[in-house]
């Protein structure tokens, strides 16, 4: 097997393993995951640009989960309630007050 032949199989495999290519994407993809842990969860989309407003809210009850992804127009995220927040970055609680 040949030098091109090779490398024709290593896209190949890798188009198979990971068929978007995420590489253009950068932050814009990033997804969070909120869930309520109480009822009355507020997440408010936020706007990039010169002038960052609010743009998007939604309110979740205890269990409801969303969804929520980066875009051209979303540039922050703001969770007011008890909510825990799935992140590519980790596990963060907002509505929970640290004692440190």
């Amino acid at each position: 097997m040949d030098r091109s032949e090779n490398n024709n199989l290593e896209e190949k495999a890798e188009k198979i393993m990971f068929p978007l290519d995420t590489r253009a994407i950068s932050t814009l993809a990033d997804y969070v995951v909120i869930k309520a842990l109480a009822d009355g969860v507020m997440i408010s989309g936020m706007t990039r640009g010169k002038e960052t407003k609010f743009h998007h809210s939604e309110r979740i009850d205890a269990g409801e989960v969303v969804i929520a992804q980066f875009t051209d127009n979303t540039s922050a995220m703001k969770v007011r309630g008890k909510a825990k927040i799935l992140t590519k970055y980790g596990i963060v609680y907002s509505g929970i007050v640290d004692k440190d």
